[in-house]
């Protein structure tokens, strides 16, 4: 009998498998964080690697991050997480192969920051409906 997990809606675990990855209870920071650091925070990120509590705060980052930038509400905050969440990964891997000053982790946190600026929720109208909430308009840092 197979015994497989059940297929995702999306079919991603079955492309897993059949690329040779086996991700079943795979932490998405051991990877990275044991083996690419390298500089004066090796340390520190080897140390993170693999503990639950990493595991957690990156992948919901990861999503709170994404909602909201596909939503455009909550703009200044996902593009500040954004920005500080590229930074981090920046400086794992300090001093970069190429040229420190761009870096693609640097060039995204920019892209995020003036992704902000521009005010690029408001391009479906999903972030003007959000600004004309109460909530939004008591606490002008959800924009």
């Amino acid at each position: 009998m197979d015994e497989r997990p059940p297929r995702s809606p999306a079919g991603v675990g079955e492309a897993l498998r059949e690329a040779g990855v086996d991700a079943d209870g795979a932490s998405p920071t051991e990877g990275f964080l044991a083996n690419a650091p390298q500089g004066p925070f090796a340390g520190l990120y080897n140390g993170l690697a693999g503990a639950a509590w990493a595991d957690w705060l990156f992948m919901i980052g990861l999503a709170a991050i994404g909602a909201a930038l596909l939503l455009g509400i909550g703009m200044r905050i996902a593009a500040a997480g954004g920005a500080l969440m590229m930074l981090l990964m920046w400086s794992a891997v300090l001093p970069p192969e190429n040229n420190p000053f761009m870096d693609d982790h640097l060039i995204y946190a920019i892209i995020l920051i003036g992704l902000a600026l521009v005010k690029a929720g408001d391009t479906l109208r999903l972030g003007e409906r959000w600004s004309g909430t109460r909530l939004d308009q008591r606490f002008p840092i959800l924009k």
